[in-house]
């Protein structure tokens, strides 16, 4: 099947280190994009993709940013819904810090850790924020180039935070790491294989609809067993419990010295509670849904990260 109108990649980087951009792009496309002008901010390139179900030509808008804060504060305003709403992927390319006895392998002047640290986490508050987190389904990518000497831990810690997955370039490393999964320019390229580019109607944007009713074939609730999350039973009746004592917690601090709505006599609940409860059981098996087709196509190693993430996540909102 053609893709004939595939939804787009926002490729970006630090101004300054266009040419870690522009050398993703070239490892990736087989060509360098043309700049019209000094900057290749606003150019569009396309790659080629092509697996057993699909082929597609999928545009990639470049963009650079100076200021990481202006710059998610412009992606997040009203004016950017219409391109947030194409989107299918989001990669970010910056260069690593490289370790003060090393050579500088990137052309591209290092940034502050400072600074790189603010630039993922603004490339995450857009994810997060403009395009709906867990439960968009686009590819998010941060690629970091840099020798073999750089320890890449933290910077993959940082990004998995952000909610993107991160891939090193440069310098020697096998073809596959230890899981067995592909690494460097072939492992992005596998991501954005793997991604569904068809861009969608607008009446089918809903990404919960075999939760919104209907149909008797559709289940009305989320099985925990079905999310192949890595969770064994003892993991989710521990998320029920905590999330059952916040509730009693809050409804205590509410309510004070006011009883409890419920049968003096048998301590059962009411109807309301027990309705509020299965509210917040579905609520978080809708995110950890989400995560989990999040991580299709990802690393072991990352979807294990995610799936601590959210537990956490759901752990912090109680």
């Amino acid at each position: 099947m053609h893709i004939s109108h595939p939804r787009r990649i926002l490729a970006v980087s630090l101004d300054a280190q266009a040419d870690c951009l522009s050398g993703l792009i070239k490892d990736l496309t087989g060509s360098k994009p043309v700049q019209e002008s000094t900057s290749l901010a606003g150019i569009t390139h396309e790659v080629a993709l092509k697996t057993q179900y699909y082929t597609a030509s999928v545009p990639i808008w470049l963009d650079l940013i100076a200021s990481p804060s202006e710059w998610a504060a412009s992606f997040l305003s009203d004016e950017a819904g219409e391109v947030l709403a194409v989107l299918g992927g989001v990669v970010l390319v910056f260069a690593l810090p490289e370790p003060s006895s090393a050579p500088t392998t990137s052309k591209s002047p290092a940034a502050s850790v400072e600074l790189l640290t603010e630039l993922i986490g603004q490339i995450g508050r857009v994810v997060n924020e403009g395009l709906g987190g867990w439960e968009w389904d686009g590819v998010r990518l941060a690629v970091g180039v840099g020798s073999a000497d750089v320890d890449t831990e933290e910077w993959d810690e940082l990004c998995a935070e952000a909610g993107m997955e991160f891939v090193r370039l440069g310098g020697s490393q096998p073809v596959k790491n230890e899981f067995g999964e592909k690494t460097g320019i072939a492992r992005v390229k596998e991501a954005l294989e793997s991604n569904d580019w068809e861009l969608a109607d607008a009446e089918n944007l809903s990404d919960f609809g075999d939760f919104e009713g209907g149909s008797e074939d559709k289940k009305d609730h989320i099985d925990p067993d079905s999310l192949d999350f890595g969770f064994d039973p003892t993991d989710i009746e521990n998320l029920k419990k905590a999330i059952f004592e916040a509730d009693s917690q809050v409804d205590g601090a509410v309510e004070g010295d006011v009883a409890p709505q419920k049968d003096a006599t048998s301590g059962e609940k009411t109807e309301k509670e027990q309705n509020d409860e299965m509210t917040k059981m579905e609520d978080m098996m809708r995110k950890l849904q989400a995560v989990r087709e999040a991580g299709e196509g990802l690393p072991e190693a990352q979807r294990r990260r995610m799936a601590a993430r959210a537990v956490q996540e759901v752990m912090k909102e109680l």
